[in-house]
């Protein structure tokens, strides 16, 4: 009796939970039911989910122009492989549509791919044995090109396939990196976990990168388990836009001559840095800009430096900034350039240290602030700065002249120099260009009031945004004048000493002559301070630099170089590497551009006038050359019967005219520039032709052999040696016996 009731006890216990569960259950059934969710998760969505197919339509990336319209960045085809390892996915099909030999399918890829076929196998191995769809073979699999896609079509392997997709591409390797910069493949985390995306990472790539990306599209649509389209797909489509097309002031002639260059002075002089800037004077347009070391876009994980130097580099100017300090005694009506007084050495006061020019302080005597500007005089900058404009005047220039602030290029990582200028010796180092620092970019914008009568330039790499959908201009850019630190005529005449710092006598700049225009300019040589603070010493522990513009009567291009610790030879000097890559750059540019020869009279004042000499005998045509100031040089003897320039013609001092006889023999030409052998060639009717660069070395006529018409002359020409390096301008060289 006792167990039937324990018995019955039990089974109603058991019965009591079993309805419970039953109707717990129940309820969620009817709960789900009802509400269609299960744990806050919609079923409706969930089903939804699982049953469309959605994908991302790449926007295609705007392109990267030159001026001119050639491509420099466009988004190329890519293609990802990946293999279906899912029977399932052949059972509709007469054909397998899986990979069915593993072994055949990873020996086949492996040599195509570059991987071991061991690794082939063990991925696809790998998705059979844990059910998968398909599987992937990581980056071999990715970025692959048109003519690898179609490669591996050609070997017919089932369960074999591609995705299309896209990769950045530079067709013109490391031209102009530091500008273009590149974009690279990063994943980005969304709503829905992460995605691939072209980001911008340096140059253009990046300042542009919103305006280059566009907006993604994407598509949607029912399917089954096999990823196949339903009849009825429900299928949404948003087309996505294309990003913006981009146009630089790049000029690819002028860009590529410059890349051309520097890399010839690179293998020749293995420096360990350079950077170049070409500017068209009257719009503040960059249509070329450099630097070494330089990378190619394609494969940045190789990059030795990621910075532009000329944007995100303060340096030591040098003696660059000397047209500055002039340009504000002009302007402050303080300047008298004939005015005398003592180089060499100059102490302000007993507190300041004394300022030594360069030629270790001996200088050249009394000589006037004209010729100071020539030499290249720390002193005159010096006494000019304490004595005429004043520290605190000459200040509000340098702050006029923007070389306080950023000069707002649209390129990023811009970085601005430091005007060092706390102490009385500070102020007056500045003067000269040493201490205070400043971007190349800084300088040029400054220099822009020198070419254009006073008024200062924005200097700008966008010259226009289009878009691509229908061509229209989206945005295009314009000079900007931004400030107007002196007058018209004061940028005449800082031009004009500018001129005769290249082409006066004992000029610090006379190896940046042009053949065909004549060129204002202004050297540098600035120290590098070492790791303990200290200048280094020797003499290519410098930064080399040359600003000029031509033609000077009405600059069309501004440029500049700097070029750092170069490797020189005992008969080479650190102006050589600068100099090469100024004269063949804007020489050639100028010419490209159909700038007209230049007839300029900018300097006037230092040309004298050929006399008459034709049908003059020799002996006395040379003796009337050297009084009036000329350097004759006599071809054979006799009769002069022609001449290299024509009678009346002014001529710079430091030309040399050709005077050619009834009776010509072949002149040693040793030394003599490319520009003086072919005028001498074209004097006589030779055919010559010329190896190398930079001034005559070999000469394949001896001398005091007869000319006759349509001789052939063969000249080797190599860079000028130690005779030739008498006006290097070493500005800073001596300026450690400051401290």
């Amino acid at each position: 009796m006792r167990k039937n009731k324990k018995t019955n006890l039990m089974a109603g216990i058991l019965m009591i939970l079993f309805i419970g569960v039953f109707l717990v259950l129940t309820g969620r059934f009817l709960y789900i039911q009802a509400s269609g969710e299960v744990d806050d998760v919609s079923l409706e969505e969930w089903a939804e989910e699982k049953r469309t197919s959605s994908y991302t339509l790449r926007a295609e990336r705007g392109k990267i122009y030159d001026q001119n319209g050639m491509t420099l960045a466009y988004d190329r085809p890519a293609f990802s492989l990946y293999a279906v390892v899912d029977e399932a996915h052949s059972e509709n099909s007469t054909e397998p549509l899986h990979v069915t030999d593993p072994e055949h399918t990873a020996r086949t890829l492996a040599p195509i791919l570059e991987v071991e076929e061991s690794y082939i196998l063990e991925q696809l191995q790998q998705g059979i044995q844990n059910n998968r769809f398909q599987v992937e073979f990581g980056n071999a699999g990715k970025e692959m090109s048109q003519q690898e896609k179609e490669e591996i079509e050609a070997l017919d392997l089932p369960g074999i396939y591609f995705d299309e997709g896209s990769t950045r591409y530079y067709p013109n390797g490391l031209f102009a990196s530091h500008i273009i910069g590149f974009a690279r493949e990063n994943e980005v985390k969304t709503e829905n976990g992460y995605r691939q995306e072209i980001q911008g990472i340096a140059g253009m790539e990046k300042e542009m990168d919103e305006l280059l990306a566009g907006e993604d599209g994407f598509i949607s649509y029912k399917r089954d388990r096999y990823n196949t389209k339903l009849l009825d797909p429900d299928e949404i489509i948003q087309e996505p836009e294309d990003g913006n097309d981009v146009y630089l002031t790049i000029d690819q002639k002028i860009q590529t001559l410059l890349e051309d260059t520097l890399s010839e002075v690179e293998e020749e002089y293995d420096p360990e840095r350079m950077t170049a800037v070409v500017m068209d004077a009257d719009t503040g347009e960059i249509v070329a800009m450099s630097s070494r070391p330089s990378y190619n876009p394609n494969n940045p994980s190789d990059v030795e430096n990621w910075y532009n130097d000329a944007v995100s580099t303060p340096i030591e100017p040098g003696s660059t900034v000397k047209m500055f300090t002039w340009a504000a005694a002009i302007e402050e009506g303080v300047y008298n350039g004939n005015e005398q007084f003592q180089s060499g050495s100059y102490r302000p006061n007993e507190r300041i240290a004394p300022i030594h020019d360069h030629n270790n302080g001996e200088g050249w005597g009394a000589i006037s602030y004209n010729e100071g500007f020539r030499r290249s005089s720390n002193v005159a900058a010096a006494k000019l700065l304490w004595e005429k404009v004043g520290a605190d005047t000459y200040l509000e220039y340098l702050k006029a002249f923007h070389l306080d602030r950023e000069t707002g290029i649209d390129l990023p990582n811009e970085e601005i120099g430091q005007i060092l200028y706390n102490w009385p010796l500070e102020k007056i180092t500045t003067s000269f260009g040493q201490g205070s620092t400043m971007t190349p970019i800084q300088l040029m914008k400054a220099a822009t009031a020198i070419a254009n009568d006073g008024k200062l330039l924005q200097p700008y790499v966008i010259k226009r945004i289009v878009d691509p959908s229908n061509g229209e201009v989206v945005e295009e850019k314009e000079p900007n004048v931004v400030g107007n630190p002196i007058s018209k005529d004061t940028a005449a005449q800082v031009r004009k000493l500018l001129a005769d710092a290249v082409n006066g006598e004992d000029a610090t700049g006379s190896k940046n002559q042009l053949d065909d225009y004549v060129v204002g300019g202004k050297t540098g040589t600035a120290q590098m301070p070492g790791p303990d603070g200290k200048y280094l010493t020797g003499r290519e522990n410098h930064i080399f630099s040359f600003f000029g513009m031509a033609p000077i009567d009405d600059p069309q291009l501004m440029m500049y170089v700097a070029v750092q610790q170069p490797e020189l030879e005992p008969t080479q000097s650190g102006s050589d590497p600068v100099s090469f890559i100024f004269t063949n750059v804007m020489e050639n540019s100028l010419h490209y551009l159909n700038i007209d020869p230049d007839a300029s009279d900018a300097h006037e004042v230092h040309q004298s006038e050929l006399p008459q000499v034709i049908g003059e005998d020799a002996d006395e045509a040379k003796r009337r050359m050297e009084e009036a100031g000329l350097k004759a040089e006599i071809i054979g003897s006799g009769k002069v019967v022609d001449s290299s320039v024509e009678e009346g013609s002014k001529v710079l001092p430091n030309d040399r005219v050709l005077l050619v006889t009834d009776q010509p023999v072949m002149p040693d030409i040793s030394g003599w520039s490319l520009r003086e052998v072919r005028r001498f060639a074209g004097l006589l009717e030779l055919q010559v032709e010329t190896f190398g660069n930079g001034y005559v070395d070999v000469q394949h006529i001896e001398p005091g052999t007869p000319l006759n018409k349509g001789d052939y002359l063969g000249v080797e020409l190599s860079p000028p040696g130690a005779e030739e390096t008498g006006t290097e301008d070493s500005d800073s060289e001596e300026q450690s016996d400051m401290e």
